[in-house]
Order: structure tokens, then sequence, then C-alpha cells
């Protein structure tokens, strides 16, 4: 069987409200089925650990409720909302969707994603929600379309 590019994005939301929060879901629970793309972590050190940090959740906490428990997406929101000293009012919230929203990646990353899939430098794209959706793509293309 294929490994699955996880094509839920960074931008997408669920009830809580919590950008990236369903692509984190995503990526680990594929990742514990063993289907998850080769290249993508099931936790990594960018958007994932900014949500994690960003709603006070241990990350091996995370990893054992899903690859254990295979929930629904709704039902790991219901854990979240269960574990003690998150973060999930609204100025927390707020906050972390921002800090998302506000990230640029670097222009070494720009010009390879950029350039990967025959755009230009200067087309003015340097949000990383925009350029890992335009990246995600692209590796579905790949592993899928071809």
């Amino acid at each position: 069987m294929n490994k699955i590019v996880p094509l839920i994005g960074s931008a997408e939301v669920g009830p809580l409200g919590v950008l990236h929060l369903p692509r984190l879901w995503l990526k680990v629970s594929l990742e514990g089925k063993g289907l998850l793309a080769d290249g993508y972590p099931a936790v990594g050190k960018g958007f994932d650990q900014m949500v994690l940090d960003g709603l006070g959740l241990q990350k091996d906490a995370v990893v054992d409720f899903i690859t254990k428990s295979n929930p629904t997406y709704p039902e790991f929101e219901t854990w979240i909302k269960q574990q003690p000293g998150t973060r999930l009012d609204a100025a927390s919230i707020t906050k972390l969707n921002e800090t998302i929203r506000g990230y640029n990646h670097d222009d070494g990353t720009v010009q390879s994603v950029l350039g990967e899939n025959g755009l230009p430098f200067d087309l003015g794209i340097r949000d990383a929600v925009t350029l890992n959706r335009i990246d995600d793509w692209k590796c579905f293309h790949e592993a899928f379309l071809k």
C-alpha cells in the first residue's frame, strides 16, 4: 500500500479553531498505522511543536493517545479538552493562530519550494502555510498522479 501524503493543510481548523491541529492529528494517525509518506515527521519541530506548546500539550501524551486510541478528529479534540493545563481560551488560541499565520520560511526554503514547482522566487509567497501546501501538492502528485 502506498504511504499517504497528508493533504490536510496547516490552515485547517476544527471546532476548537486551532490552526494546524487537524494536520497534526492526521500525521500522527497515519504514522501510527505506518502510512505516513516518507519525509513527513509525525511530529516535527515547526508548526507541530508550536501547536503542542501553544496549547500546553505534551508530545508523548498526544502521540500515545492517537496511536493507541485511533480517535476521530472530534474525539481527539475532546481528549485535548480533558487534559490538565491546556490553554484553550480565546486569547491563547488567537495568539497561536497568529504565530502560525505569520511564520515565513527563509529565502532558501522559499526558493526551493517555488523552484521545485516551477514558480518564480519573486512571486511574493513567503508564508509557511502556503509554501507547505504547495510542497504537499507536489509530493502528492509525485506519489500518486505522475
